[in-house]
């Protein structure tokens, strides 16, 4: 029996994310990213399907890397304009009844004990649906707009983000006990105050004393997801995650990937399955083959290559323009991805060109597309799934609402028939739907910061 595959719809507040000039697309209709009527419909059609979640992505900055210039992004609508997609969620939760809420926030711009907060008001109001995707950032323009002369050093923000867990857990966790809040009319009191606990944290990067705003939500702490693949993004995903979104154009690549960030989470005293992980996947799809290359085609036509290098350029912090098109690009240390930089050696060699780059990012994206009927589709997430030991698959937009409705409609159905898919959603908080428990487990490091009698999981 196949395991179950996860699927999330991964996309952003903006007009165009990962498939870079597909706005363009007569049929496309994510330029409607400002009515939240697009969004609360979009969450509609996609629980429908009995997606597991929306996965918000997000940057704080411009991508201004190609010919030192925001220009380009400007132009071809590379991720800016772009919006908060937190205040999507409320009007997207008020839509649905099971969605999950993926979205990311970048804790070095984030005041922590405001972001707790805040995030918890999320888990309240979603009745115990968000997530939390935990990135440092990768944009010099982020820095600078936050008054910064740049980025720290790539492994210097894991290390600041460690401490940032710390005290979020702490708030989360540490702060109210289970049983504080009373709610008792007759006495007039709401919550016992002897149950409820002032956090002091004093490190080196953050110093907090005070009780956390938020009385307990549904999961507490939300659920966390993490996309870092380097080394040190590997060894704080082993630590923190819960959910992992990896991208990868090789099964044994994804595998060594997911085989050592679950075997460093062991060493650490978790367990295997206290993680899963989401493979970035673009999928193009129809009734035959035949049917669905056609489509391919047709989105070809509306791909901008040059938007598509604005995207590349930002994430690995290479200025492409600087080369001429089969001139060798020079790979010297960035602060930018340095796994997206890894991953390009890797598939096209250490001599690789603008060329080279452009040959791959055949639907605007370094994200080569599965293109296929609906079966042949079916038959590689089951592959994909049992091959590289994946959970599940975050399906990045092509052409919106179109790309969504053909995945519901034509593979979902042959996902079910395999076994492969749920019929129906189980009840509960996104992490009982994931891992059937509403709070983190004892073998998380959360648990060091629990007060009061419970430890539960």
């Amino acid at each position: 029996m196949p395991r179950e595959i996860r699927i999330n719809a991964f996309d952003m507040n903006c007009v165009g994310h990962i498939q870079q000039g597909l706005w363009t697309h007569p049929r496309d209709q994510s330029s409607r990213y400002t009515d939240i009527h697009y969004w609360t419909d979009y969450a509609r059609r996609i629980e429908a399907g009995l997606f597991d979640g929306i996965f918000f992505a997000d940057v704080v900055g411009v991508y201004d890397v190609l010919g030192a210039s925001p220009d380009a992004a400007v132009r071809g609508a590379v991720q800016v304009p772009v919006n908060d997609p937190m205040l999507l969620i409320p009007a997207m939760a008020a839509a649905t009844q099971h969605l999950g809420f993926g979205v990311t926030a970048n804790l070095t711009y984030e005041a922590p004990f405001l972001f707790a907060r805040r995030m918890s008001t999320l888990d309240h109001l979603t009745g115990g649906r968000i997530g939390w995707n935990i990135v440092t950032g990768y944009l010099d323009s982020a820095a600078r707009a936050v008054g910064l002369t740049g980025q720290t050093a790539h492994d210097d923000r894991y290390d600041l983000a460690d401490e940032y867990m710390q005290l979020v857990y702490q708030l989360w966790e540490g702060s109210w006990e289970d049983g504080a809040v009373l709610r008792d009319r007759a006495r007039g009191v709401y919550a016992d105050p002897a149950l409820v606990h002032l956090v002091h944290h004093h490190g080196p990067q953050y110093k907090v004393d005070a009780m956390h705003l938020s009385e307990p939500s549904p999961q507490r702490t939300p659920v966390l997801y993490q996309a870092g693949s380097s080394t040190r993004g590997s060894r704080f995903a082993a630590t923190h995650a819960e959910c992992v979104f990896l991208n990868g154009q090789s099964q044994p690549g994804v595998r060594k990937i997911v085989d050592s960030i679950r075997g460093q989470a062991v060493q650490q005293g978790r367990m295997a399955c206290d993680i899963k992980v989401f493979l970035g996947a673009t999928v193009v799809t129809g009734r035959t083959d035949a049917e669905a290359q056609e489509k391919f085609a047709e989105y070809r036509r509306y791909v901008s290559s040059e938007a598509a290098l604005v995207h590349a350029a930002a994430s690995m912090g290479i200025d492409f323009a600087k080369y001429d098109i089969d001139e060798p690009i020079v790979t010297e240390k960035t602060q930018a991805i340095i796994s997206n930089v890894e991953a390009m050696t890797r598939s096209a060699g250490p001599q690789w060109t603008r060329r080279k780059l452009l040959e791959q990012m055949v639907l605007g994206s370094r994200q080569a597309p599965w293109v296929g009927s609906a079966d042949a589709i079916a038959d590689t997430l089951v592959t994909w799934a049992e091959q590289a030991d994946v959970d599940g698959f975050n399906l990045s937009r092509t052409v919106v609402p179109e790309c969504f409705d053909d995945f519901i409609a034509l593979v979902v159905p042959r996902l079910q028939e395999r076994g492969a898919y749920k019929k129906a959603y189980a009840q509960g908080t996104l992490r009982a739907k994931l891992f059937g428990h509403d709070r983190l487990p004892a073998s998380h490091p959360v648990a060091q910061y629990r007060v009061g009698p419970t430890t539960r999981g």
